[in-house]
C-alpha cells in the first residue's frame, strides 16, 4: 500500500513539476524556431529570413504611462514597461520602436552571439525595464545583454540571466542598442544552445528514477504481505 502511495506521489511531483516550467518543459523535446539574423553566421542553416521590427504606442492615462509590451513580430525582443515608465509631460502616448540593425557602435573587444536592436522612445524612460533577448541554438549561448545608449557607443553590459529556453533577460535603465553575447576574450565560451534546454530533461530524469525505484518496493511489501497473511491462517485455525 505504501509503495502504492509511493508512485501515486512521484506522479504528483510530476505534474507539479511540468506545470511550474511549462511552457518550457517541453522545448526541451522539440526543436527551437529557426533565429532570423540580419547577417547569417556559417553555422546558421539556410533559408535565412530578415528579422522583424516591432512598435506600439503606449498609452498615457492621467498623466502616466499604462504599463506594456512590446515585442518584434517574430518574437525575438520583448520589452515591458512597468506603469510610469516614461515622463509624460504634455503627452497622450508614447511611441516606442524595436529595429534590428546592421549599423550600430562597434563591439570592441565583445563577441554578439545575437542581432543588435536599436529600442526608441519619444519620450524620457524613468524607470527600470525588463528586456527578453532570443538567441540562436547553433550558436555559443550569450553570458551578458549589452548597451549602448548612442550610436558612438561604448557597449556596456547590463548583466544576464538565463530565462526561457533560448532567452537570456536583463534590466535596462536606458534605451538605446542592445544585444546579448560575451567577451571576445573568453576562452571557454558556453556551449551552442546554452544549458536551459537541460533543465526539463534533468527533470523528466529525476521523475522516472523515482518512479523506478517504487516498483520493486511496492513488489516486495505486496509480496511480505501475502506472506503474513499465509503465517497467520494456521494460528486462526
Amino acid at each position: 500500500m505504501k509503495g502504492l502511495i509511493l508512485m501515486a506521489t512521484a506522479a504528483a511531483v510530476y505534474l507539479t513539476a511540468a506545470w511550474m516550467v511549462a511552457p518550457g518543459f517541453y522545448d526541451g523535446f522539440t526543436p527551437p524556431q529557426p533565429y532570423n539574423w540580419t547577417s547569417p553566421p556559417p553555422e546558421a542553416p539556410p533559408g535565412n529570413i530578415s528579422p522583424k521590427s516591432g512598435h506600439l504606442d503606449v498609452k498615457v492615462i492621467g498623466g502616466v504611462s499604462c504599463a506594456e509590451i512590446v515585442f518584434t513580430d517574430d518574437g525575438q525582443v520583448t520589452i515591458g514597461f512597468l506603469p510610469g515608465a516614461f515622463d509624460v509631460s504634455g503627452k497622450t502616448s508614447v511611441a516606442v520602436d524595436i529595429k534590428p540593425v546592421s549599423t550600430y557602435p562597434p563591439p570592441t573587444g565583445l563577441h554578439f552571439a545575437t542581432n543588435v536592436y536599436l529600442i526608441t522612445a519619444d519620450a524620457r524612460m524613468v524607470v527600470h525595464s525588463n528586456l527578453v533577448l532570443l538567441y540562436s541554438d547553433v550558436v555559443p549561448a550569450p553570458s551578458f545583454v549589452y548597451v549602448a545608449v548612442s550610436a558612438n557607443g561604448p557597449w556596456k553590459s547590463i548583466g544576464g540571466a538565463e530565462g526561457r529556453q533560448f532567452t537570456i533577460q536583463a534590466t535596462t535603465g536606458a534605451l538605446g542598442y542592445f544585444a546579448a553575447g560575451y567577451p571576445a576574450s573568453a576562452t571557454n565560451p558556453p556551449t551552442p544552445g546554452g544549458t536551459s534546454q537541460l533543465l526539463p530533461i534533468a527533470v523528466a530524469v529525476l521523475i522516472v528514477g523515482v518512479l523506478i525505484a517504487a516498483i520493486p518496493l511496492a513488489i516486495m511489501r505486496r509480496r511480505r504481505g501475502g506472506s503474513d497473511e499465509e503465517a497467520e491462517e494456521p494460528d486462526e485455525a
